[in-house]
């Protein structure tokens, strides 16, 4: 037996009201309205676990066709380095002055490969995951955000082959090293903040991801991945303005944390003045500022 849904018939004070009074005076809401910034986040810490899992699971499956499976995840930045190494240490001579080049080259493609790789994921976390988007109710910042964790996984396995190497160079572990904890922990919320901003723009213009890749190396150019940006600008005759804005670059920044925590040949002098406020700045900068900007367009994910 059939049943049939009866609503009221409309009166004329229905006709005399706008939709969203009706939709008050009924107790309609907008599917999939922007909650409130306090609310989104504590939606967001709700499903920490999914996107955790989520995460993990991407990482996991990343290489899953492959035949070294995730080996990789160590061997591609491993290889990058060596390619790096043999254009600009060889071929171009940027090792000259700098002590300890193999760990210094090594250190730097590991940690630049964490923000390139975040920022890339990042860009297409909305759109290239639509079906997600469409399917099911979650803060969508979940995805930009289980993205840059992935990465964040993935440079833990490629940091025990970057010890490996720094014993094998002669360079001993010391106490500086408790340092990586504090340099990756606001690399990551930097990297996801540029992760949302990406997010927010590869979904309403999907072409911004062909467009990533060259900007990426750019970006990597000027970062001193290959080379020594503190010694590379003084024979340089660059205004002092543009050194600033060179050492102060964020990619620069928290490479040079790094090296500086792990390799006992890069001194103190060679990081730029407040590096740990720069940091710290970059961070909450992107950060938060990343998450509202792309809070403020939840609603419009998935749709048209």
């Amino acid at each position: 037996m059939s049943q049939v849904l009866h609503t009221p018939p409309p009166t004329a004070s229905d006709a005399a009201e706008t939709p969203a009074q009706l939709a008050a005076r009924y107790g309609l809401a907008v599917s999939g309205a922007r909650p409130s910034l306090p609310e989104y986040v504590r939606q967001l810490w709700a499903r920490r676990h999914f996107i955790t899992a989520f995460a993990t699971a991407k990482l996991t499956a990343q290489y899953s066709e492959a035949k070294l499976g995730q080996i990789w995840q160590v061997m591609t930045p491993l290889l990058n380095a060596a390619v790096y190494y043999f254009i600009f240490g060889v071929l171009l001579g940027t090792s000259r002055g700098v002590a300890d080049y193999i760990p210094f080259l090594v250190t730097g493609v590991f940690v630049w490969t964490f923000t390139q790789s975040s920022i890339m994921a990042g860009t297409r976390a909305i759109s290239g995951n639509l079906g997600l988007v469409r399917a099911l109710h979650f803060p969508r910042a979940a995805l930009p955000i289980s993205f840059a964790l992935q990465q964040l996984q993935q440079l833990l396995f490629s940091m025990a082959a970057l010890a490996i190497i720094l014993l094998c160079f002669g360079i001993p572990v010391s106490a500086s090293w408790l340092l990586i904890v504090p340099v990756l922990f606001l690399q990551f919320v930097f990297n996801a903040g540029v992760s949302m901003i990406m997010a927010r723009m590869g979904a309403k213009t999907p072409d911004i991801a062909q467009l990533m890749p060259f900007i990426l190396r750019t970006w990597m150019y000027v970062s001193g991945v290959m080379f020594s940006i503190d010694k590379t600008l003084k024979h340089t005759g660059l205004p002092y303005l543009a050194k600033v804005i060179l050492k102060s670059n964020p990619a620069a920044v928290y490479i040079d944390l790094m090296r500086y925590a792990l390799i006992d040949s890069f001194k103190a002098r060679e990081l730029p003045h407040h590096v740990w406020a720069y940091a710290v700045g970059w961070a909450l900068l992107a950060g938060v500022g990343g998450f509202i900007y792309f809070w403020k367009a939840e609603e419009k994910y998935g749709r048209g």
